[in-house]
């Protein structure tokens, strides 16, 4: 039987309910949400993504949403603490487009980082995560400045391994750790320079989505292409999309560029 959105809808009104949980449907938009009663907050899941999945995966995809609400769910209603934690706090890459607020108004601390991207903070809770917000540094005295240092210092001490690939005579590295910090370790400043000091040619940097950090040792024009639609491939696919645009790393910046085909790459 051919699988649909309110099918779904009804697969995971049976799977999450919950006394004290709300649970509403979006015709329009093609949504379900789920929620706290007393508190109003949940998260809005969109139907045809997870009937695609379910397409896939089968019964697995609906066990891993499931999963994955719950522990959501769960991590909106309990108090966390910064204090006691601080080895559990990393940065996190993000679009600009990312929204700067929960969805309760708090807003999420943050600061600007190339034209393309911003860095966000993360507790991180095991399986899943809650970025910070002001309200949870005011509680416990705690300054940006502090949050960014610590995090800082906990994104340097990540492993850096990478896998490689050569095509067309590039170069092109694969940090991909699964440990929901792979782009992150783009603000990794000495990492950065030690792949600067070993390429031939010219350093490109990539963070199509979270999962994943990509260098590129450019040594010629098929080069750019070829990163170029390596990044739109990954920025595609990936679960949390951050760009598709890769950058140029000189003189210790990230300039964004646009690839053009046969062509050095435009900065933005």
């Amino acid at each position: 039987m051919k699988m649909t959105s309110l099918k779904m809808k009804k697969i995971l009104q049976e799977r999450l309910s919950n006394e004290r949980f709300r649970t509403s449907y979006n015709r329009d938009k093609d949504t379900f949400r789920i929620e706290w009663k007393d508190t109003g907050q949940g998260m809005t899941i969109t139907l045809p993504n997870v009937v695609s999945k379910y397409n896939e995966r089968g019964e697995a995809a609906i066990d891993d949403l499931e999963e994955h609400v719950s522990e959501a769910l769960k991590i909106m209603h309990e108090e966390h603490y910064l204090s006691g934690m601080e080895k559990n706090i990393f940065p996190v890459i993000r679009a600009t487009s990312f929204t700067t607020e929960t969805n309760s108004g708090k807003k999420l601390i943050h600061k600007e980082h190339t034209a393309e991207t911003r860095v966000y903070y993360a507790l991180d809770l095991g399986k899943s995560y809650q970025l910070i917000d002001e309200s949870m540094l005011e509680d416990e005295g705690w300054t940006k400045e502090r949050i960014d240092e610590i995090a800082s210092f906990n994104i340097r001490s990540l492993d850096n391994d990478y896998k490689k690939d050569t095509v067309a005579d590039n170069d092109f590295y694969f940090v991909a750790k699964q440990d929901g910090y792979d782009a992150s370790r783009i603000l990794n400043e000495a990492f950065l320079e030690e792949m600067m000091a070993n390429v031939k040619g010219e350093l490109a940097v990539a963070v199509p989505h979270q999962d994943v950090l990509i260098f590129a040792d450019i040594q010629n024009k098929a080069g750019y292409d070829i990163l170029a639609q390596m990044t739109m491939k990954f920025f595609a696919e990936g679960r949390i999309p951050i760009t598709s645009l890769p950058f140029i790393y000189e003189n210790k910046t990230l300039e964004p560029v646009f690839i053009l085909a046969k062509n050095r790459p435009e900065k933005k």
